[in-house]
């Protein structure tokens, strides 16, 4: 299997996911503030790619907010949505770069856990076929666990999310020994999708603190951070919390490839 860790294009991008500028702009029901303002704000300040999450009951992304992205972008859209036909219809008419599955409940604040595949693979393998026939990169978003990374690789998903959100819960609230475990559990399962030649990119909860550890894992190819950057935005202003993502980022890149030198 080809490495993709040391391959030329292992240099780490970050995509930002706007959903929650269409949660502030909803909140009072009007047009402001406009998602795709901030999408291009994020691509001047450095943004590889922008992510926007299209829920079932639409409460924060709107059908018309991804019509005026892919309109507006000149960096790549990466779609999550939830693996129902609704959706596949809506992809298969926006062609983005990129398609992510996530799980989704309507009772839950965000999405708590990664895409249970190992139970659906041949509903999910038949499901992601046209995605991939119409130009769209597959990806799933999953936990930090060898059965659901085997079974995305089995269906043909080139790329695999992997949920940080449970490393990083454990060390906002100080939990030392599971967010090591946490970590660790990421960073193994990193290396073990790597060896089966997925592409691997990680999200869900990345802050300041918690990002240059993940950062810093090579086989890591994408960061999808949004809630954050958004929070973020209201003391320092949005294109001020991307671009200090951004540096922190490059800076644990380059301290791990100094360290690899030594």
């Amino acid at each position: 299997m080809t490495d993709l860790a040391n391959s030329p294009a292992s240099t780490l991008r970050l995509g930002v996911n706007i959903d929650h500028v269409a949660t502030v702009r909803n909140a009072r029901g009007g047009a402001y503030p406009d998602p795709a303002r901030a999408a291009l704000m994020a691509q001047k300040a450095g943004a590889d790619g922008i992510t926007a999450h299209l829920r079932e009951d639409r409460r924060h992304i709107t059908d018309t907010d991804i019509e005026a992205l892919m309109d507006a972008l000149s960096v790549p859209l990466n779609f999550e949505m939830a693996a129902t036909d609704e959706m596949q219809k809506i992809a298969l008419r926006h062609v983005p770069h990129a398609v992510c599955l996530v799980p989704e409940k309507r009772e839950e604040r965000t999405t708590e856990g990664g895409l249970e595949v190992a139970r659906e693979e041949n509903r999910l393998a038949h499901f992601i076929a046209p995605l991939q026939d119409a130009g769209c990169r597959v990806s799933i978003f999953i936990a930090a666990d060898r059965r659901q990374i085997e079974a995305a690789a089995r269906i043909g998903a080139p790329v695999v999310e992997l949920h940080t959100g449970a490393y990083c819960d454990a060390f906002a609230e100080g939990r030392t020994q599971d967010s090591a475990a946490e970590f660790q559990r990421l960073q193994d399962m990193a290396v073990f999708a790597n060896s089966l030649g997925l592409e691997v990119h990680a999200g869900h909860g990345l802050t300041y603190e918690t990002v240059k550890p993940i950062a810093a894992l090579p086989q890591i190819r994408e960061l999808n951070i949004g809630h954050f950057l958004i929070g973020e935005a209201i003391f320092v202003g949005l294109e001020a919390s991307m671009r200090q993502m951004r540096q922190l980022m490059d800076e644990a890149r380059s301290e791990k490839t100094e360290r690899g030198a030594a």
